[in-house]
């Protein structure tokens, strides 16, 4: 599989992860500390092929795609969930099978320039997704299968809008779960 947009990942183990599950060129943020240099650099992908942000599914990862998606509100956006990341209590992208990258790289989300107001928390209540005690491990399921990760709630319906996912696609996936 081969990906046309840049994929910025955390370190130089998350590169070579990836590079055993797709053919792709990636770019390293090597974590917080974002070079002005590197900045330019993902500036340039952007600008002429696109990125795909791909970070850990940790805290740290969370802040990076944060500031990227800050800067680059157009990047697509690619997830692992943690189960797919984790391997003797490390979590990270160089810990996921090339099959678990290769899913999450197929469902990169784009976000809409209208954000669209398809789901509200009322759908989470009523679905079993807030205010349930498994509410957390089914939006884990159903953020992976839709390609969205994790978030608590609020965040979660936030991707779902963001993302443009359809309520087909939802209730499809729901079902699965």
């Amino acid at each position: 599989m081969k990906i046309k947009e840049i994929i910025i990942v955390e370190g130089r183990d998350d590169t070579a992860a990836v590079k055993r599950a797709v053919d792709a060129q990636t770019i390293e943020t090597h974590g917080f500390g974002i070079k002005k240099q590197t900045w330019e650099l993902i500036e340039k992908a952007y600008q002429e092929r696109g990125i795909i942000i791909f970070t850990d599914p940790d805290y740290a990862g969370k802040e990076i795609r944060r500031r990227l998606t800050k800067a680059f509100p157009g990047a697509g956006q690619a997830y692992l969930s943690k189960g797919d990341a984790e391997k003797d209590g490390d979590i990270g992208i160089e810990n996921a099978a090339p099959d678990s990258i290769r899913q999450a790289l197929e469902k990169a989300h784009y976000t809409l320039e209208d954000k669209q107001d398809a789901f509200t928390m009322s759908d989470l209540i009523q679905y079993g997704l807030t205010a349930d005690p498994k509410a957390a491990e089914r939006r884990d399921q159903l953020g992976k299968r839709l390609g969205i990760g994790y978030g608590n709630s609020k965040a979660f319906l936030n991707k779902l809008n963001r993302f443009g996912i359809t309520r087909d696609e939802f209730f499809k996936h729901l079902r699965e779960i």
